[in-house]
């Protein structure tokens, strides 16, 4: 079968952020199927100016095209890079041989591309919900003007009718999509995933990455890996480090990452006295990095602020985490914590209580017996149920249906 596969942010292991899209597809790619991704080269500094080039990733035929975007940029830079991708990768997605589309979002805006070459082609699409969008643009402020978030709501509105089927990531996201009128026969959830292989490193790894640091050593060490946005919400972490300096102050936070919240950061624990006392700042890694890093972590964390539609979400570093085998500790509510809840791999924190969580995470910190059985929990959880090989037949199979449904 001949898949387009429209995603604006798409990444390779050696190339910072998520790569679920690069997962899934060389795995399609590996049952047989030939796959087209569309996407963006946001690594540019060179304006948009330059044309589309084509690369092959692991099998994967990749056709970028140079369109600067970081998460420091302000909303309106973000919307421009949004609207110039989607206007020109509908022209190319449209002269490529295709037997079904599949668009994945955010940002909502892949529809236009994704309904637009599933028209001119007479070919289904399927769409992909990373993110309830426009309800969580909405609730964070970024969409104020009532034009605005009724062109968003108008986009969602065409892109579930224009699907021939849905893909959700969590339930709660399925039930937003439901919620707009979409019947739930026409969608499957298809949750975030983890590959055990890449993320299974030897003990020595870790070990190796503690040494390079003399403020780490031996010492317990809580990690967030991840995007310094808005709603990550990561100032609790630096609020829990400034706690845990009473508590046990050995204890060493890591915060790895990069957007537009960081400088805030550095701010925030300057002035709680944390800044290279018992938090450190390290840069974004590439994800084949990531490894490395987790395997150095005594306990992973999956941070959000309390904003309508984050607890549907199916964070990348909650699913790292549990390839990697190791404890996660979140701050959030929603279907990850009722797993957490349910499977006993790690610590649920509460939002609002910063002593609380403190003294949650010391305890556990300082417990070899628990730490040791809330990894091997994660990790048996990734390997038998959210496997990379388990999302990518999955996916194979709604595609094949949607394509069948249109021949």
């Amino acid at each position: 079968m001949r898949i387009v596969y429209l995603h604006q942010y798409f990444n390779t292991p050696t190339m910072h952020g998520g790569t679920r899209s690069y997962e899934l597809a060389r795995r399609l790619v590996s049952m047989g199927h030939e796959v087209h991704m569309v996407t963006s080269d946001t690594r540019t500094d060179g304006g948009t100016g330059r044309g589309w080039r084509e690369s092959n990733e692991s099998g994967i035929q990749v056709h970028w095209l140079p369109v600067p975007y970081s998460n420091a940029m302000s909303y309106a830079e973000r919307i421009r890079a949004f609207s110039h991708f989607a206007v020109n990768s509908t022209r190319r997605a449209a002269q490529l041989p295709a037997d079904v589309f599949f668009a994945t979002s955010t940002p909502l805006t892949i529809a236009v591309p994704g309904i637009a070459a599933s028209r001119w082609n007479k070919r289904p699409m399927v769409f992909e919900v990373r993110d309830l969008w426009p309800a969580i643009p909405i609730a964070v402020g970024a969409l104020k003007s009532r034009s605005a978030i009724l062109a968003a709501q108008l986009l969602e509105k065409a892109a579930y009718a224009g699907a021939e089927h849905i893909v959700a990531l969590s339930p709660g996201m399925k039930a937003g999509v439901e919620a707009a009128g979409v019947p739930p026969e026409k969608i499957t959830i298809i949750p975030n995933l983890c590959d055990p292989e890449r993320f299974q490193v030897p003990a020595s790894t870790g070990q190796e990455l503690r040494r390079k640091y003399p403020w780490l050593g031996d010492r317990p060490m809580v990690l967030y890996a991840g995007t310094l946005g808005l709603v990550n919400g990561v100032e609790y972490l630096v609020r829990v480090a400034a706690e845990m300096r009473r508590l046990d102050p050995e204890v060493r936070f890591v915060i790895m990452g990069k957007g537009r919240e960081e400088a805030p950061l550095h701010a925030l624990a300057e002035r709680l006295g944390v800044k290279g006392e018992n938090l450190f700042f390290l840069p974004s890694v590439p994800k084949e990095q990531v490894p490395a890093v987790l395997s150095a972590a005594t306990i992973a964390t999956s941070l959000f602020t309390d904003v309508p539609g984050m607890q549907d979400n199916s964070a990348n570093k909650f699913f790292d985490a549990l390839a990697a085998g190791r404890p996660l500790a979140l701050n959030y509510g929603g279907w990850q914590a009722e797993l957490l809840d349910r499977e006993a791999f790690g610590l649920r924190l509460p939002p609002k209580d910063i002593p609380a969580a403190a003294a949650m995470l010391a305890k556990r910190l300082r417990d070899p017996r628990w730490l040791e059985e809330a990894g091997a929990l994660a990790g048996k959880l990734g390997r038998e149920r959210y496997s990379a090989d388990i999302a990518a037949k999955r996916l194979s199979e709604v595609l094949q249906r949607a394509a069948a449904a249109r021949s």
